[in-house]
């Protein structure tokens, strides 16, 4: 079929399969030229299909020489219709593994369900024995509750107060205000259910009280904290309550994971071009900015490289820690003279002058690359959408 990008809002519902497949394959070369002995072997990647998560697991194969599980939640395709992002990334990574010898086994289905928990528990206990590293990368924006059938939608919204800001439309270009009505209370308990650390909990007291973890286990989530002017819409927030769940968490599972001699880490990320980043107001104007300042600078990061600093942090004997214990690989963005150049732009940016002040052009082709849309793909040649992922379709590897 004919595949062609669509966008509504902050996402894009169609995705191209050979587009997702040179950007799995970019990250899996980058991957391999920085090969290492040391780090976890046996890692689960739940959150998988995108963004950090995918990356946690290419890194984890192909620099750690790992083998993986990863969980997703992603729409396979069909004659009629293209499957998403993830599930293509997952195929080519898959298919990529296989390449080069490597074992990786895929769960598809919704991780907070306890049905999705026990497949991934089975799976571990075949061909794992047991795990030592997981990372929970979910992006989830709504949670039916396994016990209740309740579902909680998680809200991007300031508390106490309005909160007005600039903001980029990515598509046109167009430099707006824009102004966000305040939380509920309801509202913020509901994106602490979706985005806080409760079902972090759940995964790793399953797999304890299931005797799947070795000695000396790592987990680790990711959060975000970034600069003052996201802060409203962020870090002081409803997703700013919902990650101090994620450290309180934290702390908790560190507590727990000490008769293993594990340890549980939050680690604080770089912001980047992602589809959860595109759909929070104000965040794309400023990673824009950010993209154009740290690249000048020559310190631009993506997902993959950060996902290389994480595994090398994960594992270091002195890792890059803050005061609370938090993995701070946000170290070259929060850089004194990065934030006071960034500031001093948006300060000055407006709809004229947002393609000479900013990065846009990168973060519009970022976007679409999110779902296989490069510039070396021919939108209209034909393409077999039906790519299948060897784990999810019978194929046995041992």
């Amino acid at each position: 079929m004919i595949i062609k990008p669509r966008t509504k809002g902050f996402i894009c519902t169609t995705a191209h399969p050979a587009g997702c497949r040179e950007n799995v394959q970019r990250q899996v070369d980058y991957a391999l030229k920085r090969k290492t002995q040391a780090g976890p072997k046996k890692v689960l990647v739940i959150g998988a299909s995108a963004g950090y998560g995918l990356s946690c697991r290419i890194v984890s194969e192909f620099m750690l020489d790992a083998e993986t599980i990863g969980v997703i939640f992603d729409k396979a395709p069909s004659h009629r219709s293209c499957g998403t992002a993830g599930w293509y990334n997952t195929a080519a990574f898959e298919q990529i593994c296989a390449e080069h010898g490597k074992k990786a086994w895929t769960v598809n289905g919704d991780g907070f369900s306890d049905e999705v928990k026990k497949q991934t528990m089975d799976l571990i206990r075949e061909k794992f024995g047991k795990v030592d590293c997981v990372v929970y990368s979910m992006a989830a924006p709504r949670r039916q509750d396994s016990k209740t059938g309740e579902v909680y939608r998680s809200k991007i919204l300031p508390l106490g107060a309005s909160f007005t800001e600039k903001t980029v439309d990515l598509h046109t270009g167009e430099v707006s205000k824009v102004t966000i009505e305040p939380a509920t209370g309801q509202d913020v308990a509901d994106t602490v259910k979706v985005m806080g650390g409760e079902d972090w909990t759940l995964w790793i007291e399953a797999l304890k009280a299931a005797d799947l973890l070795t000695e000396g286990f790592l987990t680790a989530a990711f959060s975000y904290i970034g600069p003052e002017l996201t802060h409203a819409v962020y870090l002081n927030g409803t997703i700013g309550k919902a990650k101090e769940d994620l450290y309180r968490t934290a702390d908790a599972l560190d507590a727990t994971l000490k008769g293993l001699g594990g340890r549980a880490f939050v680690s604080v990320n770089k912001a980047l071009v992602t589809q959860s980043s595109a759909a929070i107001p104000v965040v794309p104007l400023y990673v824009s900015l950010l993209y154009k300042v740290m690249k000048e600078k020559g310190l631009h990061e993506g997902c993959i490289e950060q996902a290389v600093r994480f595994f090398e942090n994960l594992s270091a004997d002195s890792p890059l820690l803050d005061t609370e214990g938090r993995l701070r690989l946000d170290d070259l963005e929060m850089l004194p003279e990065v934030q006071r150049a960034v500031s001093e732009l948006w300060n000055r940016v407006t709809t004229e002058n947002v393609e000479e002040l900013t990065d846009i052009v990168s973060y519009r082709r970022e976007f679409f690359e999110l779902f296989g849309f490069t510039s070396s793909i021919d939108t209209e040649q034909d393409v077999d959408q039906q790519v299948l992922v060897p784990s999810l379709s019978g194929v046995e590897r041992d």
